[in-house]
């Protein structure tokens, strides 16, 4: 789907808690406490890291991601947020003006105070490095130039995708974002960590950034929080932040903010992944029948030019010729090749998750190995097309 249903489609015991929920409350004003969302808050802040304990409900991503800089910009009293391209944080105002890929284009009227840079990507780099070292030095040596240019006083917060998602699943290369967390300590800039679709369990871990031993001062998740059964999303808050609000109220109420439904769906989800031990099965598929499986396409078939990814969230970059990686399609667009490709999965019985000159491999947490095989099949053939 849209990498969200990470527990997959309709199972029962979270079916069952969302039905006694409506049979026990639907929906109440959030001043007003309820068991379904204290309980949500807390199974969200035992996994989240660090002092990250308070948790504050939206109704979706993009929303988490509007009210996390908010929160940064009141916090700091500071305006401008950097954001690197080839990322997404959601369609509404600020979150699409903070999204560095086309679609942020017929919105972007340079007035939202939002700095755009280039992250790694060693495979597409724009640091000339040969090495994932050498990329992460450059990256950040780039990023602190351009803080500086840009004026470390006027920064609120960084936001960054822990793993960027939908801009094509590119695991930042070791020391980056211990890097990232140095820089916002050095200017005094809070850093987002955008968990939407890469937590819950994607990655092999509870959230993406747990894989790199940082901590953010907020963290914006959604999505895999309730498997997309229910539309759920939030903010999870550190201690330093939170006493911002303390004294100051926070601005900011929902009528939907934890509600009812969605939370006690929260809760069913976050307990079927830590009883069935999802997360321990996208870390092991990941790195025993996923991975590996997609690197024997890689080395069959010409049309790949890189797969890269951890636990169930993985990437195929498609290249119509490997010496030049040349992509499939041009960013920001489709092509006749690649369409054909997507047509090729479908018609085999697999409905794939494609961007650009990419296809996204990201089943469930809770896969099989059978399944995962089945799904490779299925791609082996497609690829010949792209071949």
């Amino acid at each position: 789907q849209l990498v969200n249903t990470n527990i997959g489609h309709q199972h029962p015991k979270v079916v069952a808690a969302i039905a006694e929920q409506a049979a026990k409350l639907c929906t109440v004003a959030p001043q007003h406490v309820n068991a379904a969302r204290s309980e949500a808050a807390r199974l969200v802040a035992e996994r989240t890291p660090g002092d990250l304990n308070h948790i504050f409900f939206t109704n979706a991503g993009a929303d988490a991601v509007e009210h996390a800089v908010r929160m940064a910009r009141l916090h700091t009293g500071r305006y401008k947020v950097l954001s690197r391209y080839r990322s997404y944080h959601g369609g509404t105002d600020t979150a699409i003006n903070l999204t560095g890929d086309p679609r942020r284009w017929p919105n972007d009227y340079a007035s939202s105070g939002v700095v755009h840079f280039n992250g790694p990507f060693l495979y597409r780099s724009s640091f000339h490095a040969e090495t994932e070292e050498q990329e992460s030095q450059r990256a950040l040596e780039y990023l602190d130039r351009l803080i500086q240019m840009e004026g470390p006083d006027t920064f609120a917060a960084i936001i960054l995708e822990s793993v960027p998602g939908t801009a094509g699943i590119m695991v930042p290369p070791p020391g980056y974002l211990a890097g990232v967390r140095e820089i916002c300590d050095r200017y005094g800039m809070v850093f987002i960590a955008d968990e939407v679709m890469a937590g819950f369990g994607r990655t092999g871990k509870w959230f993406a950034i747990d894989n790199f031993d940082v901590q953010p001062d907020l963290i914006t998740f959604a999505k895999g929080v309730t498997s997309g059964y229910v539309p759920l999303g939030g903010v999870a808050i550190s201690d330093a932040i939170y006493a911002t609000f303390a004294d100051r109220p926070y601005p900011g109420g929902l009528t939907y903010s934890g509600h009812p439904l969605a939370t006690a769906c929260a809760v069913a989800t976050i307990n079927a992944m830590e009883d069935e031990g999802m997360v321990a099965n996208a870390a092991r598929i990941g790195s025993d029948v996923l991975g590996p499986g997609l690197h024997e396409l890689a080395r069959k078939h010409p049309s790949v030019g890189e797969v890269r990814g951890l636990g169930v969230f993985w990437a195929i970059e498609l290249v119509a010729d490997r010496q030049t990686r040349e992509p499939l399609a041009p960013y920001g667009g489709s092509s006749a090749a690649l369409n054909a490709v997507v047509a090729a999965c479908k018609s085999g019985g697999l409905l794939p998750f494609s961007n650009y000159n990419r296809i996204h491999a990201v089943p469930p947490c809770n896969v099989s190995d059978a399944e995962v095989a089945d799904g490779l099949q299925i791609l082996d053939a497609a690829l010949t097309v792209a071949d």
